[in-house]
């Protein structure tokens, strides 16, 4: 397909680019449109933020831990195939969440929508790349799909929140349904059968890479509320460590790894790596808090809170193209360090408002982390294709969106940690000058949900008040907490990007140019 040419070849790529646009515009959307919806979760399901963190992380973590995965069945089953196959998990994992009627159904429902999006993820870049051969088409089909990508993340709460102020929060889950079956017909119709190849499913990488995961996440995300001498968390952690560890050193061993490692000795798309796995880590965490805290403590409606999140959106939307221009004449490393820079301003200068902010105070703040989010998509995405052969891009592709995921999670459940324990230590020294005892309030952090969701029980004053300052210190050093992972993530790939103005070609079109034809030198070149 990708070498149909004329008006219908034309017409066909376009609408295959937004078929794949409409997917990962979903797939990412999910990560965020429910931020606006977890304080009327937390009311309607009785959740505490522990619970609230779960249904965030439960989509996060699984698409995180399956992605590897789902790079791996697309290369051996067939990229397009397995990208209708978790597309269809996806549109049904959303119906199961909407219609949710408690937590646990809730986190398990997202937990299938996590299935169906480490299946389809994968498969997307590589099929744009099967399906525009021409190399300056395919940049801008590329930027094209990296915007609408981060466009997902950015639009999500300015959509999620009007949604639940009409509708409730079940319908930020039940507009996927139709979004996929549409997806679905059409992807039927316009992308090419991309066919797979024989290669081993690394079952034991699985298995070691999801559990891992799955006790990190736990331990960071229980530990300040249970204690991090508590012995399940203790346990969770010992796990952590031996799992990942024992991952790590299987795919250093077995001759086609679910993570290769190989990628990394490559310092553009290490440093590539790191920027997109960084921003990720300090963009999602924020984002997962600050519905909480302009709906529970400055006392915004959903509709406003999401609406306050236009001039972000607005500057993804013209950093993309931006991004994507600057990679073509630069490489990759001006608009990467660019925008992680300019991630870590937006949240140092996010960290300075309190509880008494107003919106036109720290407005600057979103133009600024709207323009960094914007600028690190595309880069990170067009090194990944300039520099590894086609044979390895499912790997490549599912790396590179895993670490994405993997710092979205680690991001909420790191800042998280730190957030729930300066609001437990400040919340428990506010409560003793009150006169009363720490326990009062039962688990403190939980408590943050059931006092700014409700504001009609009968919550003392002089108690919302201490609860509403020890959140807002709270997240103020989470902010800036991932402002310093930022700041330092931008030195480290500015060094690790050094001369990387024009990206190599991939290593199959290297080889190609310098393999003699014919018992001749080979005059081609590479680009």
């Amino acid at each position: 397909m990708g070498e149909t040419e004329g008006p219908a070849g034309a017409r066909r790529r376009r609408l295959a680019l937004a078929t794949l646009c409409i997917t990962m515009f979903m797939s990412m959307l999910d990560n965020v449109i429910v931020n606006n919806a977890l304080p009327r979760i937390g009311r309607d399901l009785d959740a505490g933020i522990t619970g609230l963190q779960w249904v965030a992380e439960g989509y996060s973590l699984v698409f995180a831990a399956l992605l590897l995965t789902g790079g791996a069945l697309g290369d051996r089953y067939g990229r397009t195939a397995v990208f209708r196959l978790g597309l269809a998990l996806f549109t049904v994992g959303s119906a199961a969440a909407a219609l949710a009627g408690t937590v646990g159904a809730l986190v398990a429902a997202r937990m299938l929508q996590g299935v169906g999006a480490a299946l389809l993820t994968p498969g997307s870049l590589a099929i744009l790349r099967h399906v525009f051969t021409d190399e300056r088409e395919r940049t801008r089909a590329i930027g094209t799909w990296s915007g609408v990508s981060a466009l997902g993340l950015s639009v999500g709460p300015v959509v999620g929140g009007p949604m639940v102020e009409a509708f409730g929060w079940a319908s930020v889950f039940w507009i996927n349904v139709p979004i996929g079956a549409a997806a679905l017909v059409l992807s039927g119709r316009v992308l090419p059968a991309v066919p797979g190849r024989a290669r081993r499913v690394d079952l034991g990488g699985l298995v070691l890479s999801a559990a891992g995961l799955g006790a990190a996440v736990h331990t960071l995300v229980e530990g300040p509320e249970r204690g991090w001498m508590d012995p399940r968390v203790l346990t969770t952690a010992v796990l952590a460590v031996l799992l990942l560890t024992g991952f790590l050193l299987l795919e250093r061993r077995i001759a086609e790894p679910m993570l290769d490692l190989r990628l990394f000795r490559d310092g553009v798309l290490g440093g590539a790596l790191l920027g997109g796995f960084t921003v990720s880590f300090g963009m999602f965490g924020a984002l997962f808090f600050l519905p909480l805290l302009m709906q529970g403590v400055l006392d915004w409606s959903p509709t406003a809170a999401g609406l306050a999140g236009l001039p972000m959106t607005a500057m993804i939307v013209v950093a993309g193209p931006l991004s994507a221009r600057l990679t073509g004449r630069h490489g990759p490393r001006l608009p990467l360090v660019l925008g992680t820079a300019l991630c870590a301003l937006g949240l140092a200068g996010l960290s300075l408002y309190g509880e008494q902010a107003r919106y036109a105070e720290y407005l600057w703040t979103l133009f600024v982390l709207g323009l960094g989010m914007g600028m690190t998509f595309t880069p990170v995405s067009i090194a990944v294709l300039q520099r590894v052969a086609p044979e390895r891009m499912g790997t490549a592709s599912a790396t590179v969106n895993t670490l994405r995921e993997l710092g979205g999670v680690l991001g909420i459940a790191v800042l998280g940690a730190v957030l729930t324990h300066r609001l437990t230590t400040g919340l428990t020294a506010s409560l003793t000058g009150l006169g009363l005892p720490p326990d009062a309030l039962g688990r403190t952090t939980d408590t943050l949900a059931t006092v700014t969701t409700a504001p009609g029980d009968p919550v003392p004053a002089p108690v919302r008040q201490a609860v509403e300052h020890a959140f807002t210190e709270g997240i103020q050093l989470a902010l800036r907490c991932g402002s310093a992972a930022l700041a330092a993530a931008a030195v480290l790939v500015a060094l690790l990007l050094r001369g990387s103005g024009r990206p190599p070609a991939p290593p199959a079109a290297r080889s190609r140019a310098q393999t003699p034809a014919g018992g001749r030198t080979s005059r081609a070149r590479t680009s």
